[in-house]
């Protein structure tokens, strides 16, 4: 089995910053959750241009990647993995017009629907499988958030306390063969039990590809925040301290803790969890809001940009997905070979 490495990443945050008065001073906005643990604004997020598609966002966050590894690694990827919060066309991913734009020819090409907002790591046990096997040399992994500036701008959902939390941004990760930045131990865990206990709504149950004027937008109640907020405590310090154990690292000595970021009380309570101080929990979530699967890899890259992660560092990406349907984490040494 080869080894395999996240070499780089690279990111992209729509022009648009908006801040929490977008929503705040909005008529009708409902203050019911808003000063709640689950729906606690941050001061900002960027929202996606109207004419802006996944594709275009993916394109730009692989070009600083571009830059720095040349185009022939883009080009030359055997894998392209791609999720997409909410596609552009609900028929068809944008993996193939991604790898037209980028002008590379995959043997393995595609669109993971699932796992959203720990998709990354998803994403990332996919590839190391197919190149510790030897089936493939390389990989690119590309997270898309898109739905703030498109489906909670929306004159109804803007008023909803869920609306202010969202941001849209783009993370991709390039992984290879490689003993540079290790790849340590990987675990993913699918919990069917919770499957369905989310999803959109629309009033009158109009379906979504039906003609109507009800306006898409997540299913939340009183009762289903309290399980996402009692399972999210629980999932992703479990999934954190399963990798530890494979890798033969402390949870409480880990270098950098990335995970998702729902909300300022889910960072809270895995840092202290854990027995992390802040500082080595990084997160982007008061510029950048919830950022579903595109999370991890926009904050490993402001972290790395910034100087936050040192070459050497033992560093653990986590999270859960939905309402606890999927939950999962990976560890690395980062730059180990640097």
């Amino acid at each position: 089995m080869n080894p395999v490495s996240l070499i780089d990443v690279a990111s992209y945050l729509p022009e648009a910053r908006v801040g929490a008065e977008f929503y705040a001073d909005y008529p009708g906005f409902d203050p019911q959750l808003r000063n709640g643990p689950m729906f606690r604004a941050p001061a900002y997020r960027h929202h996606v241009a109207p004419d802006e598609t996944a594709v275009d966002m993916v394109e730009r966050a692989v070009a600083p990647l571009r830059e720095r590894l040349g185009d022939a690694a883009v080009r030359e990827v055997d894998v392209l993995l791609v999720h997409t919060q909410l596609p552009d066309c609900p028929v068809m991913g944008c993996g193939v017009e991604i790898a037209r734009r980028l002008g590379c020819k995959p043997e393995w090409l595609l669109d993971v629907h699932n796992a959203s907002c720990v998709s990354f790591v998803h994403m990332m046990k996919i590839a190391r499988q197919l190149i510790a096997r030897g089936d493939a040399k390389s990989a690119l992994v590309c997270n898309v958030q898109n739905m703030a500036g498109q489906v909670f701008v929306q004159s109804e959902v803007r008023k909803l306390a869920q609306a202010a939390i969202p941001g849209d941004g783009c993370g991709v990760g390039y992984l290879t063969a490689s003993n540079e930045s290790p790849i340590l131990a990987i675990d993913c865990v699918h919990i069917p039990e919770h499957a369905g206990e989310m999803g959109v709504t629309l009033d009158n149950e109009r379906k979504y590809w039906e003609p109507g004027t009800s306006q898409m937008r997540l299913r939340f109640t009183e009762g289903n925040v309290a399980d996402v907020i009692a399972r999210g405590n629980r999932l992703v310090p479990e999934a954190v301290r399963r990798v530890c154990e494979k890798s033969g690292i402390a949870p409480s000595s880990i270098d950098a803790l990335i995970t998702n970021q729902p909300n300022r009380a889910f960072l809270r309570s895995w840092r202290e969890a854990l027995e992390l101080p802040p500082e080595r929990h990084m997160h982007t979530f008061e510029e950048c809001g919830n950022l579903f699967g595109a999370a991890v890899p926009i904050t490993l890259d402001r972290a790395i940009r910034s100087g936050q992660l040192r070459d050497g560092a033992s560093l653990v990406l986590a999270g859960f997905s939905h309402v606890g349907d999927f939950a999962g984490a990976v560890a690395l040494r980062w730059r180990a070979g640097g």
